[in-house]
């Protein structure tokens, strides 16, 4: 007789179904025109990149997103080898050749990575695909407009000789999360002017790109050629400001689970965690959940974070520690290895990466993207609607 292996201590399943279906719901809000770059990048914010990417390809998206060189070449490396890849955080000395024989699309914000990418064209003998990035107010990665012109000339003379091809053309928004701030209309201005100049100038690009996750969801002007959604893809919202994941339609893909360790009876006066932030106000019962801030679990949450045990949500007792912390159970006393549910899509009553992202003071994209390595990833409905198994 085998027996059944006991529950993890902790575990984030990965809801492939869901992260299927919010891409076709995306496609859905910008098609015909518009193509889906699945934004895999931080692997693919915590919920596994090659895993994610696979659905989302199947999925209907076209292209790939990654913020760096490395992540992008893992992603060649898994064998995801039809299918364009962008990739957009260089630094100097970056592995330019092997993104361009791994046919890489790779940003070039100023004249620095310009001459580097045209260097590793030169070495390996094949010419690179790039795309040019304007900063259009974000002030992070991205030309500036006032050296746009010098850009866009020196990009064309490496195209003319054979070794570039300028295959797009894009930006990111700054405020696309608050709507109606005033910059989002000013970024668009300045974007359509900088994409004016160098299609005048001669660059063709195959796409051209402005929209992040709450622009695809928000704002169809900023559409163009291909948006790139990231953190809905996932299920979670940009921002409460502009709506729930069920208000587009979207599913929260990670739910984060943990068995309770110990559960144990303690007098009134007794002290919780350390510092002591916590003490027992009356005799209850405690329970220890077997995970902290090691497995990505915010210490900022300690004393708010919710977290569903049994039918009632608890509160973290005291402060989150490296690798556990205690809910007061309030004299219940579920079985030790009871599951522990810190977020997910909220079915079963239990709290989402929203709720704990308010509980820490910071923002749901930060909560799924933490959750570390310790804690491994269990993927839920790898079967796609032909019925067909992803790749391992």
């Amino acid at each position: 007789m085998t027996e059944t292996p006991p529950p993890p201590r902790a575990r984030a399943e990965i809801d492939l179904g869901a992260l299927r279906a919010n891409v076709r719901t995306l496609r859905a809000r910008v098609a015909p025109r518009t193509q889906v770059m699945a934004v895999v990048k931080a692997d693919a914010y915590g919920h596994g990149a090659v895993r994610c990417a696979r659905a989302a390809l199947q999925a209907g998206a076209t292209w790939l997103g990654t913020a760096t060189p490395h992540e992008a070449l893992a992603l060649r490396a898994a064998g995801l080898r039809d299918v364009r890849i962008l990739c957009w955080l260089w630094t100097p000395g970056d592995p330019w050749g092997a993104g361009i024989e791994a046919d890489l699309d790779m940003t070039v914000s100023g004249l620095w990575a310009l001459s580097e990418v045209t260097e590793a064209a030169r070495a390996v003998g094949r010419r690179a695909r790039i795309q040019l990035k304007a900063d259009t107010g974000l002030g992070r990665n991205g030309c500036q407009p006032a050296d746009w012109a010098e850009l866009v000339g020196e990009a064309l003379k490496a195209q003319q000789d054979g070794l570039v091809q300028v295959t797009g053309v894009w930006s990111h928004l700054a405020c696309a999360d608050e709507p109606g701030h005033p910059s989002i209309a000013a970024q668009l201005e300045v974007f359509r002017t900088m994409l004016a100049y160098a299609e005048k100038e001669g660059i063709e690009p195959e796409v051209r790109h402005l929209a992040n996750s709450p622009a695809t969801l928000t704002l169809p002007e900023t559409h163009f050629d291909l948006v790139r959604p990231g953190i809905a893809m996932y299920g979670v919202s940009p921002s409460p400001e502009i709506g729930t994941p069920a208000d587009f339609g979207l599913r929260p893909v990670m739910t984060l689970a943990a068995s309770v360790a110990l559960v144990k009876h303690a007098p009134a006066g007794h002290g919780v965690s350390y510092g002591h932030h916590y003490v027992t106000e009356r005799e209850t019962t405690l329970g220890l959940v077997p995970v902290g801030y090691a497995d990505g679990i915010p210490r900022h949450a300690s004393g708010r974070g919710p977290v569903l045990v049994g039918d009632k949500i608890r509160t973290v007792a005291g402060r989150v520690a490296m690798d556990q912390f205690v809910v007061d159970l309030g004299g219940d006393t579920p079985a030790p290895g009871a599951e522990a549910l810190l977020f997910g899509p909220g079915d079963r009553g239990e709290p989402t990466a929203e709720d704990w992202a308010r509980a820490a003071d910071t923002i749901a994209y930060e909560i799924v993207t933490r959750i570390g390595s310790r804690v491994p990833r269990v993927y839920l409905n790898e079967l796609d609607e032909a019925n067909e198994v992803l790749d391992q």
